[in-house]
């Protein structure tokens, strides 16, 4: 923690939140969000299995697959579709394995020392 107590004691601010990676009904509604906001129609892609296959993946890392499977369609000149953005998933190791040792750590400092922003699930 980079603040000194005093900054952090009760009173100053209400809690200590702790954000971990989204849980699976997070990440369809962070990849539902990055679709739209370039334009798709998330209505036509599997967001279920985009979402079972970014587990670990950071709300960051959702948005850079889901670019590169737009460049990567559009340089073909394809639509944009969940196989492209699932290979772009395949083809990207996110932090939560590069830096596995460091969010563990992270999480059992919060487990009792933050309250947690998420409901925890898959």
């Amino acid at each position: 923690m980079a603040l000194p107590p005093e900054l952090i004691r009760k009173g100053r601010f209400d809690e200590i939140f702790f954000v971990d990676l989204p849980n699976t009904t997070e990440r369809r509604a962070i990849l539902a969000l990055h679709l739209s906001r370039h334009k798709q129609n998330p209505a036509t892609f599997d967001l279920d299995k985009l979402a079972a296959a970014a587990a670990g993946y950071s709300g960051a890392e959702l948005d850079a697959a889901v670019q590169t499977a737009m460049y990567a369609s559009f340089a073909g000149r394809n639509p944009l579709t969940t196989e492209r953005v699932l290979q772009a998933l395949q083809c990207t190791v996110p932090l939560s394995a590069t830096r596995a040792e460091e969010i563990q750590a992270l999480r059992r400092w919060a487990q009792h020392r933050a309250v947690p922003a998420s409901v925890p699930k898959s």
